[in-house]
């Protein structure tokens, strides 16, 4: 298991289009992802479950992965987050 705090820096944070780009960078990796914000932790995988935490813009966030592509997992979803959500 592997964790990695992140930063959010797109205008509109994990809101709509791009909760849905994460959810589905996180549905394409084996390995089980998390999303922790505060004392909250949600499955990754789960756009209701992403939504409803409410991250906008430079919030930072946790992301834990565990499996066997975990590292992959986390460099991907940063890269995703980096590079602004495919915009």
């Amino acid at each position: 298991m592997i964790s990695r705090n992140i930063t959010i820096k797109n205008s509109v944070g994990l809101h709509a289009r791009p909760a849905t780009f994460f959810i589905q960078k996180a549905n394409s990796y084996k390995s089980s992802i998390w999303v922790e914000k505060d004392d909250r932790r949600v499955n990754a995988k789960s756009l209701l479950g992403v939504l409803s935490l409410g991250i906008t813009k430079d919030m930072t966030i946790t992301l834990i992965a565990d499996g066997v592509d975990e590292v992959d997992a986390l460099n991907g979803i940063e890269d995703l987050v980096t590079n602004g959500f495919n915009d």
